[in-house]
């Protein structure tokens, strides 16, 4: 590296914007504005060097762009946390293929592999860098810069006792002098000692750590050669027969399954009975169950995929067949845990486990149909990337849905409809439904009824707004103030609502007379 100084400089302003940014403050904006100031300081640096990505390695920014955004949007758990994730684990790929660029041809081993050297890069390569730089230096000699940092800090040693007698002489002449000396005393306060240590223990951890991603990026993301990509990591050594065995013997297993569905599911009967479960009960029942059917034939095909030898034309041929047929019928099975889920739903009403399990059966449909096209194809190395696409299309169509504000609008309709609203339920959403919520309680053509009981949630959610305020910029989230405003919007029509606070519980009394709980334990599936 041309200018280590710098890398260690910049490293450590990274890791002081961190303390600035998270220290004592919820993570909101802060998350997205750290994540570019890591990007400008990681290009810049390795640009300095002469360094510049590969044009590929820069499709990453979308993404990374969008789920760093999408952490300050939205507050529903499971949409942020793969926010998080996916930031995280793409700027990763970005360190991992920075200036190769072939991350879209990575197979899942590449992937697995450049992890594991990305983080023993971190652990071990500033120590090397550090040990490289006094080498050099002893071999020329230290350079101007050092020459003029030594007399500064002696300077400054011997200045520190002399500004320390003057102070408190002039600290004794003067009251208001000696208050504002106080004043920045203060702000060094011995009882704080312990923490000002871990803080700046932390910062020089993580300044250590982001110069190890920085040197991985400039010296070891070329991806000259991958895994498996001149000759198969793991040779295939399952014969044909076996694996038509073990294929054919799924498929005629899942074909009787398919007929059965299309014999008492898909016909619709009224009221059959098995073991005493009525259609409504029997249909109900095992979408989980068959949402895993579908994800470990997933698993099964491509285990197969790349052990099995397939030698001939016919060979390959016959195995693309039962991997075609295989898929045929796990999207029927699919198609009808997606219909027991509706059904599921319509009974008990929508709820966020339920509403992930929407979305990912679609993008686990996609990817096994995927998989198989790729299979004939003979682009086994593009799995990983179908699975990544897959991944984050699921990550992706959770952030945009807005999963709290799509279940309340669901549960409303069904309200509407004559079900019962789960309003203790509906309180304890995440802010991403408070704006659903009130839209729906200002509704001219929402039934009174169904309006008591959505205000009840709104009144439970405003009781509870002031414990979870942060007023700090770096905790600013769009999604609490979109909360705020459409609490201020709704408040005056509020009013009729009674907060009951027990000591255990906090309940609602609405204006017709109803009363609900705050606190809901239900929905968890």
């Amino acid at each position: 590296m041309k200018r280590p100084n710098i890398f260690w400089i910049t490293a450590l302003i990274l890791g002081w914007f961190f303390d600035f940014l998270f220290w004592k403050h919820n993570p909101g904006i802060s998350f997205a504005i750290y994540v570019i100031l890591c990007l400008v300081g990681g290009f810049v640096l390795l640009r300095m060097d002469g360094l510049k990505p590969n044009w590929k390695a820069l499709l990453l920014l979308l993404p990374i762009t969008f789920f760093a955004a999408i952490s300050s949007i939205r507050q529903e758990p499971m949409s942020l946390l793969l926010s998080y994730a996916f930031t995280l684990f793409l700027l990763g790929v970005l360190a991992i293929t920075f200036l190769g660029g072939r991350w879209l041809v990575y197979s899942l081993s590449d992937y697995v592999a450049n992890f594991f050297k990305l983080a023993g890069s971190m652990i071990a390569r500033p120590l090397a860098f550090i040990i490289e730089n006094r080498r050099q230096q002893a071999e020329t000699g230290p350079k101007g810069g050092a020459r003029r940092v030594w007399p500064i800090l002696r300077g400054v040693l011997i200045a520190i006792p002399i500004i320390a007698v003057f102070a408190a002489l002039l600290a004794s002449a003067d009251l208001i002098f000696a208050q504002r000396l106080d004043d920045l005393i203060a702000l060094f306060r011995l009882e704080k000692l312990p923490e000002y240590i871990f803080r700046a223990v932390y910062i020089l951890i993580g300044a250590y750590l982001l110069v190890g991603v920085f040197l991985h990026a400039a010296t070891r993301s070329q991806d000259e050669k991958l895994l498996g990509e001149e000759k198969p990591l793991v040779p295939a050594f399952l014969g044909f027969t076996e694996s038509a065995i073990v294929l054919g013997s799924v498929v005629l297993l899942f074909a009787a399954f398919v007929v059965i569905q299309f014999q008492y599911f898909f016909g619709g009967q009224a009221n059959i009975h098995i073991d005493g479960y009525t259609y409504a009960e029997y249909a109900r029942r095992g979408f989980g169950e068959l949402v895993a059917v579908a994800f470990f034939s997933l698993l099964l095909y491509l285990g197969l995929s790349a052990i099995v030898k397939r030698e001939t034309p016919g060979q390959r041929w016959g195995f693309s067949g039962l991997g075609i047929g295989m898929v045929a019928l796990v999207g029927i099975i699919l198609f009808s845990a997606f219909q027991r889920l509706l059904l599921y739903e319509a009974a008990y009403g929508f709820s966020r486990l339920r509403t992930y399990t929407h979305v990912f059966m679609f993008w686990l449909g996609l990817l096994l149909a995927a998989v198989v096209v790729l299979d004939i194809l003979r682009r086994e190395r593009t799995f990983a990337l179908a699975a990544l696409l897959a991944a984050v299309g699921f990550a992706v169509t959770l952030s945009l849905l807005n999963v709290d504000a799509f279940i309340v609008r669901q549960n409303v309709t069904r309200a509407v409809q004559g079900e019962e609203l789960d309003v203790a339920y509906l309180a304890s959403l995440s802010t991403d439904a408070t704006p659903a919520l009130a839209a729906a309680f200002q509704s001219p053509s929402l039934p009174a009824g169904t309006r008591d009981s959505v205000g009840a949630s709104l009144a439970c959610i405003q009781a509870g707004a002031s414990s979870r305020q942060d007023t700090s910029w770096q905790s600013f989230q769009f999604s609490r103030l979109l909360d705020a405003r459409a609490l201020q919007s709704a408040q005056n029509d509020l009013k009729g609502y009674q907060i009951v606070d027990d000591d255990w519980q906090t309940r609602v009394i609405t204006p017709q007379g109803q009363e609900y709980e705050c606190l809901g334990y239900g929905m968890g599936d």
